[in-house]
């Protein structure tokens, strides 16, 4: 059954190429919105608290901070209106799920940036 479910998944699933990226990054994802019958592109950035799942099924949630009120927003890889992904800059953290950011607030919620060599 498996099997089935794996071909099924990988011929009619499209999966499009976007950059790597795990938590701490800070990234920007562009994808569209629609409002009556027209779609606009919109940016989110912030950055990644977790990645979680796998395939087809994968999916990714963003932090940013908007007028001193944090908001959180869940991505799908496989989502048809996500357009682009960027990374902006890659953080250094030490776990998969940076949920203690959540009650950080100012210079402590800040993530040291990876250096470049």
């Amino acid at each position: 059954m498996d099997a089935i479910l794996n071909h099924v998944r990988d011929t009619y699933s499209k999966r499009i190429e976007h950059p790597e990226f795990k938590a701490g990054d800070t990234i920007t994802v562009e994808y569209l919105i629609r409002e009556g019958d027209k779609t606009r592109p919109q940016r989110f950035q912030g950055t990644v608290i977790q990645r979680s799942g796998s395939g087809a099924t994968e999916t990714f949630t963003i932090r940013k901070m908007s007028g001193g009120v944090g908001v959180e927003r869940i991505f799908s890889f496989s989502n048809p209106n996500l357009t682009t992904i960027e990374v902006n800059k890659h953080g250094v953290v030490r776990r998969a799920r940076i949920y203690y950011l959540r009650d950080l607030t100012g210079k402590k919620a800040r993530i040291k940036e990876k250096r470049v060599k």
